[in-house]
């Protein structure tokens, strides 16, 4: 179901990638990596599509991480190289269009966005009581179900003022806010992207639907493949293989994977895998290279003036050169560390459960969530847009999850 549903944004990504070539300016006019008219046009003729038909899917490619912004141009994502030979990757490209639900379809326009914000933040409760009641629900329920959210978000929001007061807080009411067309807007969102079906008013999950939302109910991950027989894998396969393995244990495995090849070659496809589109595996080899120790430092070294590998290199290189690896960090700018945060919360969103993502912002260097924000959507790392939503849909805090939204959203439109 979920090769079936993003096929239409797989066809124009891989599209792109043949006729445009991997990171090419001709693909986009508006420093948003929107496609230009022209190349909608081409794009089109030569699929047999009409030009607003290629944009969806292209912003749909854009959701789902097959495609990566860079600026104002594209590149093709990891999920696409892998997804005729991973099904993880597909399932993962999925759920990352599912959480971001409310960008893939414009928000009512007539409505205030703090309202239509509320009930993005009460959508996911909507969701599990779907789930829950395993078959269809009338719309009138799931109203009343949104409107009772809506209200505790109101009410966990309300603060009192500090001293005395004439008469108490009464919790805010709803009169104000026509829930109806934004609970029809957040339905016909989450069933253009497969989450649900919505008609004859009433709503019913997918088999997909279902099961993403089981999965983030009871924080399961797709478990790694078996660590057996990684002395026989290429590097990349051997650090999939590796990474849900104890520090030590990988480590060993490491030890016997180098061991069985030249260190030159070895240390070349580790550092080839760390330049791939998944950054979990980035962090993985250069765990790897840390075992090779003194025989890797020219290649990490020459790789220093790579962007995406620059931070990894240089904390690589001050521990060689015997900086404690809690101090380590210190060597990076500001902005290279913000980069390393947005790689590792995308190692995080794509491969681990969402308590870890929202324990990675304790690991910001900005003191305030408003100022990594900032920072982060300066930096231009090409997975800002997923990590955002992905860290929106984990975080417990309504009001920070909505201020993450919004910069998540801002990022994706260019503002």
């Amino acid at each position: 179901m979920a090769r079936t549903g993003l096929a239409g944004a797989v066809r124009v990504a891989r599209w792109a990638d043949a006729v445009l070539g991997p990171g090419s300016a001709g693909a986009t006019a508006d420093g948003k990596a929107t496609l230009s008219d022209p190349t909608a046009e081409r794009a089109a003729a030569d699929l047999g599509l009409s030009a607003a038909q290629v944009r969806a899917d292209w912003d749909t490619a854009r959701l789902a991480g097959l495609v990566e912004v860079h600026g104002d141009s594209a590149r093709p994502g990891w999920r696409l190289r892998a997804w005729d030979r991973d099904d993880s990757a597909v399932l993962r490209g999925w759920v990352a269009l599912f959480d971001a639900w409310s960008l893939a379809s414009p928000e009512p326009a007539e409505h205030e966005p703090a309202a239509v914000a509320e009930v993005v933040s009460a959508m996911p409760q909507v969701l599990s009581f779907l789930q829950l009641s395993a078959g269809p629900v009338p719309v009138e329920q799931l109203l009343d179900l949104l409107q009772q959210r809506v209200t505790e978000l109101r009410t966990e929001r309300c603060e009192i003022p500090y001293g005395p007061q004439p008469e108490p807080v009464s919790p805010p009411q709803l009169t104000d806010t026509p829930l109806e067309p934004l609970l029809d807007w957040a339905l016909r969102a989450l069933a253009a992207v497969g989450a649900l079906t919505y008609d004859d008013a009433q709503a019913t999950l997918t088999p997909l639907g279902s099961w993403a939302v089981w999965v983030k109910l009871e924080q399961i991950c797709v478990a790694a493949q078996s660590p057996a027989g990684n002395i026989e894998q290429s590097a990349e396969d051997m650090l999939r293989g590796c990474a849900q393995l104890r520090p030590n244990a990988a480590r060993a495995e490491y030890r016997a994977w180098l061991a069985a090849r030249p260190v030159g070659s070895a240390v070349t496809q580790l550092i080839d895998a760390a330049r791939g589109e998944d950054a979990l595996l980035r962090g993985l080899a250069f765990e790897a290279l840390r075992v090779v120790g003194a025989p890797a430092e020219p290649d990490v070294r020459s790789v220093v003036t790579e962007s995406a590998l620059r931070p990894y290199a240089l904390l690589w290189l001050a521990e060689h050169d015997g900086v404690d690896p809690e101090d380590a960090h210190e060597v990076l700018t500001r902005e290279e560390a913000t980069w390393l945060w947005v790689d590792t919360a995308a190692a995080v969103a794509d491969h681990g459960e969402a308590p870890m993502l929202v324990r990675h912002l304790e690991s910001a260097v900005q003191p305030t969530v408003p100022q990594l924000l900032d920072e982060v959507r300066a930096v231009g790392h090409p997975r800002t847009v997923q990590v955002l939503v992905a860290l929106a849909a984990a975080h417990p805090d309504p009001a920070l999850a909505k201020a993450v939204r919004r910069a998540a959203f801002q990022v994706h439109t260019g503002g």
